[in-house]
């Protein structure tokens, strides 16, 4: 008589416990790619070619450029930052923790980049090259600028360009006016300084010596504020001139959220709420845009 054993239900548990370790390596590496960053990025670009016109083909495209750029910027930023994220016990960042291979993030980065030169180039000469200039932009931060006091250039020309690589796309291959890629370059730049606050002490210990960590804390608070709010009078006032009642009421909501994030307790300033709030701002400027149908997508001077 042979003795009961467990053996049978064995072949099934190696499978699903493949199916378990691809499902975390997955989810791993959708984190190593600064998912909010990213997709915050494309949404706007997605809003953006909405309200430039663009037909659904070309948006198709330039959205997916703009996303595969995206993915490759964050992708390499984790990989580079790796000792550094271990140092510092980050266990937010799932390379640091082995949530995801250095391997797969550093070829999935690789290969994120090669896709987005036919992306961008698809979408017309002069437009792709404009958008790898954008990509090229976070690279460089990634690779070096970031420790300089020029940590604040590439987020400037990759935000300033954006508008560019989509009206570019356009009939007639318009340039956007003045006081968009301004005010463009302005969030851009606003986003950096808010982006590093909740990091700003690990980096400092990793040797990274960016103008925001030079700045300070409650520096760089004030400058992302005033910089959103910049950006948020230009958008308001460029298609026009003048600023409507529903473009006053916008630059009210955003003056409060810069009072909340420049002058907030300091618990407050050292969370996340600065960036947030930023973001936010991004959002709020974005859907003016829309609203405005699209004005900036006429190639006209500054009023």
């Amino acid at each position: 008589m042979r003795p009961i054993t467990d053996e049978g239900p064995r072949p099934l548990a190696a499978p699903a416990a493949a199916r378990s370790a691809q499902r975390r390596a997955a989810v791993g590496l959708l984190k190593a790619c600064h998912p909010l960053p990213s997709a915050t990025v494309t949404g706007l670009a997605t809003l953006l070619a909405a309200a430039f016109g663009l037909g659904l083909g070309s948006a198709a495209g330039t959205v997916a450029a703009v996303a595969a750029g995206q993915l490759s910027i964050g992708w390499c930023n984790d990989r580079l930052d790796l000792r550094r994220d271990r140092a510092a016990g980050r266990r937010d960042k799932p390379l640091a923790t082995g949530a995801a291979r250095p391997g797969t993030v550093g070829t999935a980065a690789c290969l994120a980049l090669l896709a987005c030169v036919p992306l961008s180039l698809a979408c017309g000469l002069l437009a792709g090259v404009v958008h790898l200039g954008c990509v090229a932009a976070g690279w460089a931060y990634n690779l070096w600028l970031k420790r300089t006091v020029l940590s604040w250039l590439p987020y400037a020309l990759a935000f300033g360009l954006l508008p560019a690589f989509l009206t570019l796309t356009l009939p007639g291959r318009p340039w956007p006016p003045l006081w968009l890629t301004v005010a463009a370059a302005l969030l851009g730049t606003g986003a950096h300084f808010a982006n590093v606050l909740p990091d700003l002490d690990d980096d400092l210990a990793g040797g990274v010596r960016g103008l925001p960590h030079r700045m300070g804390r409650r520096g760089s608070v004030a400058s992302a504020a005033v910089l959103a709010l910049a950006a948020c009078v230009l958008l308001t006032a460029g298609p026009t001139g003048r600023v409507s009642p529903a473009g006053a009421g916008l630059i009210g909501v955003t003056l409060a959220l810069c009072l909340v994030a420049a002058a907030g307790p300091p618990a407050l300033v050292r969370g996340r709420v600065p960036f947030v709030a930023v973001l936010v701002m991004s959002g709020l400027d974005a859907a003016l845009l829309v609203l405005a149908g699209g004005a900036p997508a006429t190639g006209q001077s500054w009023p």
